[in-house]
C-alpha cells in the first residue's frame, strides 16, 4: 500500500511538472539581438525615425532632430549590411524637405512600382507624403492631408493593410490607438479620413511573464501590422530600455481594446547603450522581426538597424 501511495505521488508530481514545463514552453521571450548595419549620423540629421522593412532591403529615416524640415533615407541590405544613403532625385543630394518628422513610414508597390508611404506628424500642410523610388534614388510622388471628425489628425504610426486594384488601405496610430484610412490607389494629393478601430492595451501587458511597472510612461514610437497573419507588433521605449508588445487576431474591423498577448514578447535593456536604446520601428521580413534605433552611451551616438535573435513568426 504504501509502494502503490508513493507510485501514486510520484505519477501526479510528473505530470504536474509537465503541465507546467507545457505552459511555460508555450510562452517566447526574446531580449537579444544582432546588429545590421550602422545608421551614422549625417551633416544635417541625427536621430533616427521611420523605418519599414522590404523583401531584400531595410529603410531608416534620419531628421533634423529638433527641427524637422530636413531628412536623409538609408537603404541597408538585410543579409549583407551593405549601406547606401539614398540620393533624393528631384535635386540630386542626399537630403529632401518633405517629410517633416518622419516617424514611421511603410511600403507600398503601385502599378509595378515601389513606394514609400511617410507621416510627417506636421501640424499643418502635409501629414502623410508618398516617396517613389528605384534602387537607391527616389522621387517626391504625393502629399496628402489626414483629417479626424474634420480636425488635423497627425498619427505617429503607418501600415499598409491591403491594395487593390482602385485603392490603398492603411491602418495609422496616433499614441495607443489605431485608426483606418484609404486613398485612390494613383491618387497624389487629396485628403484621407481617419475612423477609431481600436485600442492598444498597455497597462498590464505581460512581459517575460510579467507586468513592467512604468511601462504606461514608455514613449509611443510607431508599429507594424502583419496583415497576412493579423498580427501588430507595437514598440515602446523609455531610456536604455525598449519593450516590443505583440497583438494577435487585430483587423480594420477590430473593436474596444486588443489585449496584448502573453505569451510572445521582446525586451532589450542595453548596457552598452545606456543612455538610451530607443527602438523606433519594427517590421517583419522573411519572418525575422528587424528593427532600428536611436542609440548612445557618454561616448557618442550609434544609431542602426538590426534583428531579433532566434524569433520566426509563426
Amino acid at each position: 500500500m504504501r509502494f502503490a501511495r508513493r507510485l501514486t505521488i510520484l505519477v501526479a508530481m510528473v505530470l504536474s511538472f509537465l503541465v507546467l514545463s507545457g505552459n511555460a514552453a508555450q510562452a517566447a521571450y526574446y531580449n537579444t539581438y544582432s546588429d545590421i548595419a550602422s545608421i551614422p549620423n549625417t551633416s544635417c540629421c541625427t536621430g533616427a525615425q521611420g523605418f519599414a522593412a522590404g523583401s531584400t532591403y531595410l529603410y531608416s529615416i534620419k531628421n533634423r532632430t529638433n527641427y524637422d524640415d530636413t531628412s536623409v533615407i538609408y537603404r541597408v541590405h538585410k543579409t549583407t549590411g551593405a549601406r547606401v544613403l539614398m540620393t533624393n532625385g528631384t535635386n540630386n543630394t542626399s537630403t529632401n524637405p518633405w517629410l517633416g518628422h518622419g516617424n514611421d513610414m511603410t511600403i507600398v508597390d503601385i502599378d509595378g512600382q515601389h513606394h514609400l508611404f511617410v507621416v510627417t506628424m506636421n501640424a499643418s500642410g502635409a501629414q502623410l507624403v508618398k516617396l517613389r523610388y528605384e534602387g537607391t534614388t527616389y522621387y517626391h510622388a504625393g502629399s496628402y492631408q489626414l483629417r479626424l471628425n474634420g480636425a488635423v489628425a497627425a498619427p505617429s504610426g503607418i501600415n499598409r493593410v491591403s491594395v487593390t486594384s482602385t485603392t490603398i488601405t492603411f491602418m495609422f496610430k496616433s499614441g495607443r490607438t489605431i485608426y483606418n484610412g484609404s486613398l485612390p490607389l494613383r491618387a497624389s494629393s487629396g485628403t484621407i479620413e481617419l475612423t477609431n478601430a481600436f485600442n492598444l492595451q498597455v497597462e498590464g501587458a505581460l512581459v517575460n511573464g510579467a507586468p513592467v511597472p512604468d511601462l504606461t510612461t514608455f514613449t509611443n514610437q510607431g508599429f507594424f501590422y502583419d496583415a497576412p497573419k493579423n498580427v501588430l507588433y507595437y514598440p515602446l521605449t523609455k531610456d536604455n530600455r525598449s519593450i516590443v508588445l505583440v497583438y494577435r487576431n487585430v483587423s480594420p474591423t477590430t473593436t474596444g481594446t486588443a489585449p496584448a498577448a502573453t505569451d510572445l514578447s521582446f525586451r532589450i535593456t542595453s548596457s552598452a547603450y545606456s543612455t538610451l536604446f530607443e527602438i523606433e520601428g519594427v517590421g517583419i521580413s522573411d519572418g525575422k522581426l528587424y528593427f532600428n534605433t536611436n542609440r548612445a552611451n557618454p561616448s557618442g551616438s550609434f544609431d542602426g538597424i538590426h534583428v531579433f535573435n532566434g524569433y520566426t513568426a509563426a
